[in-house]
């Protein structure tokens, strides 16, 4: 397995935007589409690039992506790109039947996931969408876990035909992955073996599984941490054999615990190899404003939470746990906190 090294701190929209520049230059029928708010989720940089090619459709959510169902009937492979908690909720209906349901070849950027948006706040914080989006037919659904990531990604969706949603964030994060890091859509990659315990993450919290392998490392026990980025369609078999293997497996996403990435391993974990699973996300709350990293240490987003959750599922599997704990068995952690380290 690869080791990985922390190359510096760029924020995943960077990746996103020289994506799309790539994508217009390898292809003249990309067009970009902008909700008056281009230089936050960086389509600036092809509207600068491509002046032609980029249309502002203002503050005008729904507007713009049946424009850009319009724009992909007519040849043109569009990219529309917003706030996730604006593209991806307040044009649902524009998603499901005009994009989806026909299954027109939109493609759709959702930006400042998660709480490390920082001051924007609960408003602006992204926590729900991919809840929202895998359920919808015909979609992919991508959270790179990286500046680098993001950017194949991008490109990655922008060659493929169908209906397609990416998820990125405002603030700097960890970038750690290279051009030669293995990347394919609907294959989840194995960036470190273990035989203990599976962490599954996806986005921002790839970084921290990673980290969180490390400590429980020191503790002698072998973590095996794998990028989850396509959400939509998942990788199974890459899931089931992990949990076949280490017979314990933890799930981190900067979003909330139901119905995320999450929920979607344990799908398919209790269908074909049911083993004990505990949840690393936002419990049941909104965001806040603050500073990034100390939103994502409030929310428990971070390797100490991985860390701790780790620990109980490799009891409950040593136990021999049937999933259901009883009271004096459940971790200590409260709403904002995550689980106890």
């Amino acid at each position: 397995m690869p080791e990985f090294q922390l190359l510096g701190q760029k924020p995943t929209r960077q990746g996103f935007g020289e994506g799309l520049v790539v994508l217009g230059e390898r292809y003249d029928n990309v067009v970009v589409l902008g909700g008056d708010i281009t230089e936050s989720v960086m389509t600036s940089f092809f509207r600068d690039r491509f002046p032609d090619r980029f249309f502002s459709i203002g503050v005008a959510e729904q507007n713009a992506t049946t424009i850009a169902v319009g724009l992909a009937l007519s040849g043109k492979i569009p990219f529309f790109a917003s706030y996730g908690a604006f593209c991806a909720f307040r044009n649902a209906d524009q998603l499901r039947i005009s994009v989806c349901y026909n299954n027109v070849n939109v493609k759709i950027g959702g930006g400042h996931a998660g709480v490390s948006v920082g001051p924007d706040g609960a408003t602006h914080q992204a926590l729900e969408e991919i809840a929202v989006i895998r359920t919808l037919p015909n979609m992919t659904l991508v959270v790179p876990c990286d500046y680098m990531e993001t950017k194949k990604a991008t490109i990655a969706i922008g060659e493929i035909w169908g209906p397609s949603y990416i998820r990125f964030g405002r603030a700097n994060v960890p970038w750690f992955t290279t051009e030669d890091t293995p990347f394919r859509l609907g294959r989840a990659e194995i960036f470190r073996d273990g035989s203990d315990v599976a962490l599954i993450a996806c986005g921002a919290m790839v970084w921290q599984a990673l980290l969180a392998a490390d400590m429980l490392a020191k503790r002698g026990i072998s973590a095996c941490v794998i990028n989850n980025h396509t959400i939509k369609p998942m990788d199974v078999e890459t899931i089931i054999t992990a949990a076949c293997r280490c017979g314990a497996v933890v799930t981190a996403e900067e979003h909330q615990i139901y119905a995320g990435m999450g929920s979607a391993v344990a799908e398919v974990l209790a269908k074909n190899y049911p083993v004990p699973i505990e949840f690393v996300g936002v419990r049941d709350t909104f965001g806040g404003s603050g500073d990034p990293d100390e939103l994502m240490e409030k929310f428990g987003l971070t390797w100490k939470s991985i860390y701790a959750a780790a620990l109980v599922a490799i009891e409950r599997r040593d136990k021999g746990s049937t999933g259901v704990r009883r009271p004096t068995e459940v971790p200590r952690f409260t709403p904002a906190d995550g689980y106890a380290a």
